[in-house]
C-alpha cells in the first residue's frame, strides 16, 4: 500500500491521495506548486472575473439592489398590487439559489469542472434574463419564476468558480485579485443602472431589460474566454468534507456568516425607498444612493483586501462588520435631507463591499490545502442561503412605514455576526483545528 502524502506539501511536485485501500491518484505538479501570483495567464482570468461579476449586481431585476432599481421600481409601478416585503422575495429568492448550490458547485470546482460550470452558468443567466423581458405588469408569478430559477441558478453555477479560481493563481496576493474580481460589480453598477433606471422608466420593462442583457450576454462571452483554471482535470481524492465539518473556526465562522447575511443587505434594498418615504425626491433619492453605493464599493473591494494580504482577513473583517452595524443603526437618526442618505450610502457601499471581498479570501485561509477551497466556499454559500433567502422579506415585513424596526434588527444582526467572528478568530488564534496560513 502506498505510502498517504499530504497534498498541503506545496514543496513537492508530485503527491498522491488514497482514496481506497491500494489505491493512488497522482496530482500534477500544476496542483502541488505555490501559485505564481502573476503573469499573463493570471492577470487575464482577474479580468475575465472583472467582467463575469457585474452582472451579478445590475443584471436581475429586481437586482437585489435598492437602487438598481428593484423594490422600489416594483413597488411603485410595475408590481403595486404587491407589499414591499412580497416583492423582496423575488430578489432573496435569487441570491438563495445562488448560495444554495455552493456545495455541488464547489464540490465540482475542485474535481476541475470549472468551464463546464461557467458555460452551463452563463447559458441559463443569459436566456432566462432574456425571457424575464417578456413579463407584463403585475405578472407576480411569472417575474419569481424566471428571475430566482433562471437568473439564480446561472448565478449559482457562475459566482462561487468566478471567486475560487483566485486560489488558482494566487496566494500572497490573492486578496488584490478577488478584490479586482468583486470590484467589477460596483464599477459597473456605477455607470449601467443610470441607463437601465431611465429606461425602465422612460421605455418601459421590457426595453430596460433586453438592454441589460445584451451587454451581460458580451460580458459573459468575454469572461468565459478570458477565464482559465490552473489545474487540470483529475479524478476526484477522498471528500474532505467531514474534515471540514468538523474544523471547529471554519464552522464557527459559517455560523457567523449566517447571522450577518439576515442583515448584509438591508440598506442595498431598502436604502432608495427609506429616502423616498423620508421626503426626499424620486430622482434625488436615486441619484444621492446609486453613485455614492457603488463608489464606495469599488473603494471597499480594493483596500481591505489588499490590506488582509498583509495583516491578515479576520483583522479586517471583524472591524468592518461592527462599522457596517453602527452604519446601519445611524439610519435611525438620519434626517430627510438627502447628504444623510449619500453619507449612509458610501459609507455602507464600502463596509457590504468589503466583507463580501474578504469572505472568499478567509475561506482560502482556512482551507488544509487549495483542492478544497472550492468545497469550504460551497459549505458556507449553502448554509448562508437560509438566511439570504429570509433576510430581506423579514425585513420588509418589520418596515411597517418608519424603518425603526427593521433597522434595528439590521443592525443587531451584524453586531452578533461580528462577535461571532471574534470567537471563529480566537479559536483560530488557539491552534485549533483549520488550516493555518495561506493555500
Amino acid at each position: 500500500m502506498a505510502e498517504k502524502t499530504s497534498t498541503s506539501d506545496f514543496s513537492t511536485c508530485i503527491a498522491t491521495d488514497q482514496t481506497a485501500p491500494g489505491t493512488t491518484i497522482k496530482r500534477s505538479e500544476a496542483q502541488t506548486e505555490e501559485p505564481p501570483d502573476g503573469g499573463l495567464r493570471a492577470w487575464a482570468t482577474v479580468a475575465g472575473g472583472f467582467m463575469r461579476l457585474p452582472r451579478h449586481l445590475f443584471g436581475r431585476p429586481p437586482h437585489s439592489r435598492s437602487s438598481d432599481p428593484p423594490v422600489d421600481f416594483y413597488v411603485r409601478e410595475f408590481m403595486t398590487n404587491k407589499t414591499p416585503s412580497e416583492i423582496a422575495w423575488i430578489g432573496s429568492c435569487q441570491i438563495a439559489l445562488q448560495f444554495i448550490l455552493g456545495l455541488p458547485v464547489g464540490k465540482a470546482f475542485d474535481a476541475g469542472y470549472f468551464h463546464h460550470l461557467m458555460i452551463t452558468g452563463s447559458l441559463i443567466y443569459c436566456v432566462a434574463l432574456w425571457t424575464l423581458s417578456l413579463a407584463t405588469p403585475n405578472q407576480y408569478y411569472l417575474v419569481p419564476k424566471l428571475t430566482p430559477l433562471g437568473l439564480g441558478i446561472g448565478l449559482g453555477l457562475t459566482f462561487l468558480p468566478a471567486l475560487g479560481i483566485a486560489a488558482h493563481h494566487f496566494s500572497r496576493r490573492r486578496g488584490l485579485a478577488l478584490g479586482i474580481i468583486t470590484s467589477g460589480a460596483s464599477i459597473g453598477g456605477i455607470v449601467f443602472p443610470f441607463l437601465l433606471n431611465r429606461l425602465l422608466f422612460s421605455h418601459g420593462f421590457a426595453a430596460g431589460v433586453r438592454a441589460t442583457a445584451a451587454l451581460i450576454t458580451g460580458l459573459l462571452l468575454l469572461a468565459n474566454l478570458l477565464m482559465r483554471p490552473r489545474y487540470p482535470k483529475t479524478r476526484a481524492g477522498a471528500p474532505a468534507l467531514h474534515r471540514v465539518l468538523t474544523d471547529v473556526p471554519y464552522m464557527v465562522f459559517v455560523l457567523a456568516g449566517l447571522v450577518i447575511m439576515l442583515a448584509l443587505f438591508y440598506p442595498i434594498f431598502y436604502l432608495q425607498l427609506y429616502a423616498i418615504k423620508r421626503g426626499v425626491r424620486e430622482q434625488l433619492a436615486f441619484d444621492t444612493v446609486r453613485l455614492p453605493l457603488n463608489t464606495g464599493g469599488v473603494v471597499g473591494r480594493l483596500l481591505p483586501p489588499l490590506l488582509a494580504d498583509s495583516v491578515g482577513s479576520f483583522a479586517v473583517i471583524i472591524p468592518t462588520t461592527f462599522l457596517a452595524a453602527a452604519c446601519v443603526l445611524s439610519m435611525l437618526a438620519t434626517a430627510a435631507a438627502a447628504r444623510g442618505v449619500v453619507a449612509i450610502a458610501l459609507v455602507y457601499g464600502a463596509l457590504n463591499a468589503a466583507f463580501v471581498s474578504l469572505t472568499p479570501a478567509l475561506l482560502a485561509e482556512l482551507s488544509a490545502n487549495r483542492g478544497e477551497v472550492g468545497l469550504r466556499m460551497g459549505v458556507w454559500f449553502s448554509v448562508n442561503a437560509v438566511a439570504a433567502l429570509a433576510g430581506q422579506p423579514l425585513s420588509g415585513a418589520l418596515i411597517q412605514g418608519d424603518f425603526k424596526w427593521s433597522t434595528v434588527f439590521a443592525g443587531a444582526c451584524l453586531f452578533a455576526g461580528g462577535c461571532i467572528l471574534v470567537f471563529s478568530w480566537f479559536l483560530r488564534g488557539e491552534g485549533r483545528r483549520g488550516g493555518g496560513g495561506r493555500v
